[in-house]
């Protein structure tokens, strides 16, 4: 009997709606809680050089290591959510980010800093970001760009507020205290996760359990290829937010101007995330071209940045990487359950964050050692940029990329795996589920 009646609540669609806007909302403080706290922790890095006398390379990796393990645990957070729901996952994922910053408050060396932001807050941030991007993916079909959009808006308007509000924090209550106060902060997490209520689709059966999707994905070929182009995407697109304050110290900024420019990127990220989560859903044609478009445009933006002097020049150029920044990001992630289906979203948003924390992980590094062997941010700068461009020209080799509109239906390929069991695929294409 519970069994028929757990199917008679399946949907045979996304409701494009209804609960589906509190999730958008608990996405949206949760990316604020998560990677607007990372995009403006350029503020802690000068603190921490100067605090610790290290060198810029190794302080680096704090972030570089929360980010990474956020992003390779997130196998993780799906595989948990696929068993208990996303809503107590992303609450213990709270509690462990706020930990995390609430021992960094008492550090005493960087290993500290690393085992408790980068490993213990990064693990809470694993089993927050994408459980929740998942379950908004499963709320929303037609509308799942502009959605998404909505959601990520979180980053931008957090990172608007909380870089002028950390360089405040700091200068009041030195970097102790201001992490603390940001511990309080992300334990807000938990609430987000409340808000998570899971949805069931009458395709879920038919997709298996975690070892059948795994080997659909592993063998289908466009899949792959976009887990390529988001890892060397991922590779440079932090940059700015781990070494742009660092950069405008060398060029002689004032502290608090500096922070304001990373609070114009910020808006402009804001913007872009809107544009975007619209044009996504609104212009006919494959979304790969439209990531292409803004990955490209970030790229190019980053190279310049290194190149830049003026003040004019150097504020031109942050509004144009925040807007094009933020405009890849809701494209990225809602193109993902059109290459593998809203039943595999889980399994497949942990398996690309996964593999792109490759890129997360050794970024930032390569920045602060290129910073460390040059005396200055420029070849830094230029070499994200480069990642970026790389990563634009793998998503020029998605399926109908050049095609005038994608697909609306696709048939279903199937894959065998060594048990004999036949899993549904989507064939090599960008469309509908």
């Amino acid at each position: 009997m519970r069994r028929c009646t757990s199917h008679m609540r399946r949907r045979a669609e996304p409701p494009d709606g209804g609960w589906g806007w509190m999730v958008v909302l608990s996405a949206f403080f949760q990316s604020a809680l998560v990677f607007g706290v990372l995009r403006s922790f350029g503020v802690f890095f000068v603190e921490f050089v100067t605090a610790f006398e290290e060198q810029a390379a190794r302080v680096s990796w704090i972030t570089s290591i929360g980010i990474a393990v956020q992003q390779f645990g997130s196998p993780v957070g799906s595989a948990l959510s696929t068993k208990f729901g996303p809503r107590p996952v992303v609450m213990v994922g709270g509690i462990l980010a706020a930990l995390g910053m609430l021992l960094a408050s008492f550090a005493t060396s960087l290993t500290h800093l690393y085992l408790s932001i980068g490993l213990l807050s990064g693990s809470g941030w694993a089993l927050t970001f994408t459980p929740t991007l998942a379950c908004l993916s499963r709320y929303f079909s037609r509308l799942r760009s502009l959605a998404t959009g909505l959601a990520l808006t979180g980053v931008g308007l957090s990172s608007f507020a909380f870089a002028p509000l950390f360089q405040w924090l700091v200068s009041h209550y030195a970097w102790r205290g201001a992490l603390l106060l940001v511990s309080a902060l992300s334990f807000h997490l938990v609430v987000c996760g409340a808000l998570l209520r899971p949805i069931s689709l009458t395709e879920d059966p038919a997709m298996g359990g975690p070892g059948a999707q795994l080997a659909s994905l592993l063998h289908h070929g466009p899949f792959l290829r976009y887990t390529v182009a988001l890892t060397l995407i991922n590779t440079g697109y932090f940059i700015p937010y781990v070494h742009l304050m660092a950069h405008l110290k060398d060029l002689n900024w004032d502290p608090l101007p500096a922070a304001f420019l990373l609070s114009v990127v910020a808006i402009s990220d804001l913007v872009g995330r809107l544009v975007s989560g619209w044009l996504g859903d609104a212009v006919p044609g494959p979304v790969a071209r439209l990531l292409v478009l803004w990955t490209t445009l970030t790229g190019m933006s980053l190279a310049l940045i290194s190149v830049a002097q003026t003040p004019t020049a150097l504020v031109a150029l942050s509004v144009a990487y925040g807007f094009t920044s933020g405009a890849l990001t809701p494209v990225a992630f809602s193109m993902l359950p059109e290459l593998v289906g809203t039943g595999r979203i889980y399994c497949g948003l942990g398996l690309v964050q996964m593999v792109e924390s490759i890129g997360g992980l050794l970024g930032a590094p390569l920045s602060g050692y290129l910073r460390d062997v040059t005396s200055n941010y420029t070849a830094s700068f230029l070499v994200a940029g480069a990642f970026l461009l790389a990563g634009s020209g793998v998503l020029t080799t998605l399926p109908h990329f050049s095609c005038f509109s994608a697909p609306t239906s696709k048939p279903q390929n199937l894959v065998t795996e060594a048990q004999g069991t036949k899993v549904p695929l989507p064939k090599e294409g960008v469309g509908e589920d």
